[in-house]
């Protein structure tokens, strides 16, 4: 008979597989317009692109990891790094749920308690949403007189999104949902220096994101003073929207519907798909690499093995 550790250890490793199978799929099921779309872009935009990305991903995974280490669960750069990169691919399956499992059971190897870990992820959505929501509020209508025509009204729900990411009102809002699900409240807030940290990480995150696809878009025919910043906020806005999107793996679809609208006015006809499709493919690219890496460093430094100081970092 197969031991219970045994029949988790597959479950999670078919998780996984599973996860990087459906991610494949998106990169080959749309290959013959992405090889179009790439032979537009020059090497230098493209590596610039991939990197900037990997580094908007590293960002938010050390959102995430304040989060977690303010609920009393630090974790080792490393092993944090594996937690976040490898359940991430969860995101390339259909629904929203399958990334938080997949983190769950990996952090079942670390003595992490469900509730936290389901804890920092709601956390970490919460301020990655209002940041990116408030990042397109404040870019968008600086672009130019139609992105403010159409994009108004972002701007004036900058401050509200931000004050939501306060810590009563984030706790509260977690603490209805865990309640809705039946499960206990949070075992503590987080401070407002833990926010802040996080959101910093977040924010910083959003930037290289920007640049990500500001770089793209220059590829592609854009110019103007204003494209960076309308580059920036087409990203927060069509990603929040992608997430909002709840079947769609990781926002197939309304994500690139996002940008080709936001991007069409400064942008040559048909330029905006090819950003749409270049940053899609370069940012799943950008997944699997940083999966593979936390992967390899994990083996290399065996994070098999729970580590054996998880004394929350305020109290040392």
């Amino acid at each position: 008979m197969f031991s219970k550790q045994r029949v988790m250890s597959a479950a999670r490793a078919l998780l996984v597989l599973l996860a990087v199978a459906f991610c494949a799929y998106s990169l080959v099921s749309q290959w013959e317009e992405t090889r179009e779309a790439f032979a537009r872009m020059s090497w230098a935009a493209i590596v610039g692109a991939f990197l900037a990305g990997v580094g908007g991903l590293v960002a938010w995974m050390l959102g995430w990891r304040v989060f977690l280490a303010g609920l009393g669960s630090p974790l080792p750069l490393t092993a944090a790094s594996r937690l976040s990169f490898i359940s991430g691919l969860g995101k390339y399956v259909p629904g929203k749920v399958w990334a938080l499992v997949t983190q769950m059971e990996l952090g079942r190897q670390y003595d992490i308690p469900r509730i936290r870990n389901v804890s920092s992820s709601l956390l970490a959505i919460a301020s990655t949403t209002a940041s990116g929501l408030a990042v397109a509020a404040v870019t968008l209508p600086l672009t130019s007189p139609a992105a403010t025509e159409d994009y108004w009204w972002l701007f004036l729900l900058a401050p509200v999104l931000m004050a939501c990411l306060h810590p009563r009102i984030v706790t509260w809002g977690i603490d209805l949902l865990l309640r809705l699900v039946r499960r206990p409240p949070l075992e503590h807030p987080v401070s407002l220096a833990v926010t802040l940290r996080a959101v910093a990480w977040t924010v910083v995150g959003w930037a290289l994101f920007g640049v990500h696809t500001w770089l793209i878009a220059n590829a592609a025919g854009g110019d103007g003073r204003g494209l960076p910043f309308l580059a920036t906020g087409a990203y927060a806005l069509a990603f929040t929207a992608g997430f909002l999107v709840f079947i769609a793996p990781n926002g197939l679809g309304a994500r690139e519907a996002v940008i080709v609208i936001t991007l069409s006015p400064v942008l040559p006809a048909g330029a905006p798909l090819v950003v749409a499709l270049v940053s899609r493919v370069l940012l799943s690219l950008a997944d699997l690499t940083c999966a593979a890496a936390a992967f390899a460093m994990g083996r290399r430094a065996g994070m098999n093995r729970p580590p054996t100081d998880l004394t929350p970092i305020g109290s040392r």
